[in-house]
């Protein structure tokens, strides 16, 4: 069966990856900082210098930056359970537990946490060193959707439940959760689904009505859930996941 000299071509020009995001990849730097490199010439493609921005390289090409090759990692994609009293930091000065030391031997790459969640807060958090998965889960307009399982200090009333649902200004704009849902009969157990990623949004929204969020559960994350993963635990993710972040979610 003779090949298709078209099909050929094809796939050699899907293989081709700019320049600035196989730099990247390989954990030395932002793709914004890579553009810089780029621009002041630090970069050589198979011993040539190159200055042009949006420059794309084949998997066969030499990189170096100031004489020293680089190589593209591995991309990574780990799913933690987190527990109660680490923070989401690569690092702490107050030599804190962070949740770094959760995945430190998860693998050899370079990752970082999408997002973060509060000391005391637990559940799902996504390690990887994929820039643009990480860019499109955290931005704004991405709309991630996100569960929690919140305990509060006390029952909550009708009147409180309904105007959580319809909106809370707080100082920094208007909060909206998606959906929520009383599941306990002492009406402290909630559910919630919102997609909005401001800092301690949920524990801001009930303690606008005077209430105070004992515990806050992360049950799922942009379609990934804690099934078979223990407090505490981690797990790679499988192809089918990472291709649905990327290309469905």
């Amino acid at each position: 069966m003779k090949t298709n000299p078209g099909d050929k071509k094809q796939s050699q020009e899907e293989d081709l990856v700019r320049l600035n995001k196989y730099i990247s990849n390989s954990g030395i730097c932002s793709r914004r900082d890579a553009d810089k490199l780029i621009a002041n010439g630090e970069v050589t493609v198979n011993n040539k210098v190159i200055t042009e921005l949006g420059y794309k390289i084949s998997p066969k090409d030499d990189v170096s930056w100031k004489g020293k090759p680089i190589r593209r990692e591995k991309l990574r994609y780990i799913l933690l359970n987190k527990p109660k009293d680490f923070i989401t930091t690569m690092d702490d000065e107050r030599d804190r537990r962070t949740v770094m030391q959760l995945v430190a031997n998860a693998c050899s790459e370079r990752i970082y946490p999408v997002g973060r969640l509060d000391r005391t807060t637990t559940g799902l958090l996504l390690f990887t060193n994929d820039g643009d998965l990480t860019k499109k889960l955290t931005h704004p307009s991405g709309g991630v959707k996100k569960v929690y399982k919140a305990e509060l200090n006390k029952p909550l009333t009708k009147n409180d439940f309904q105007s959580v649902l319809n909106g809370t200004q707080l100082e920094d704009g208007l909060a909206m959760v998606d959906e929520l849902n009383i599941i306990s009969a002492d009406k402290k157990s909630l559910g919630i689904r919102i997609h909005m990623g401001k800092n301690r949004i949920i524990h801001r929204i009930f303690e606008h009505y005077g209430y105070y969020v004992d515990k806050l559960d992360r049950v799922m994350f942009a379609g990934l859930d804690k099934k078979d993963l223990p407090r505490g635990k981690w797990r790679h993710l499988t192809e089918t996941e990472v291709r649905r972040l990327k290309y469905f979610l």
